[in-house]
């Protein structure tokens, strides 16, 4: 009532006011007092994320291996590296690339581009039986020599 007395006075005046005040927060009040949101209905946490995760009752605790400390004098730890100074300590007979065990032999002291090295390497499998051993891998190989082998006339300038 006392809105639309309030109302009338200033309608006089040619100031327009609302019929209705507006409540600025009843739509948040409403949802606060509703409680949180509800999200994801149904759906179960099956994983606990908070804190460290609890032991089953009654369950046996994890065994964590025994720690045993490697043996340091093994063959292969106590002479790895020895042969690292070889060319600096050694004669002048033994090369380095004649000490590399590890590494294929077409691979040894090997320098140049991958053209190099897979000429080298069919050289010195075409002895062995690896063509017919391994016949899909030789065949790879022959197909990037020839690749290599085209590519490299096409692009090396030739003066």
């Amino acid at each position: 009532m006392l809105l639309n007395k309030l109302t009338v006075a200033f309608n006089i005046g040619k100031v327009c006011l609302p019929e209705a005040l507006q409540v600025r927060f009843r739509y948040h009040a409403d949802k606060v007092a509703r409680g949180p949101l509800l999200r994801r209905y149904g759906y179960e946490e099956k994983i606990l994320q908070r804190g460290t995760l609890p032991r089953l009752k009654g369950a046996d605790r994890l065994c964590k291996p025994l720690y045993t400390p490697k043996d340091a004098w093994t063959e292969k730890r106590a002479l790895f590296g020895q042969n690292d100074y070889i060319d600096i300590l050694g004669n002048e007979r033994l090369h380095p690339t004649r000490i590399l065990y590890n590494i294929p032999p077409w691979l040894r002291g090997v320098g140049g581009n991958e053209f190099q090295v897979m000429l080298r390497k069919r050289n010195m499998l075409a002895k062995t039986v690896y063509p017919l051993a391994r016949p899909t891998k030789w065949n790879q190989l022959q197909k990037r020599i020839n690749y290599l082998y085209r590519f490299l006339n096409k692009k090396t300038k030739t003066v």
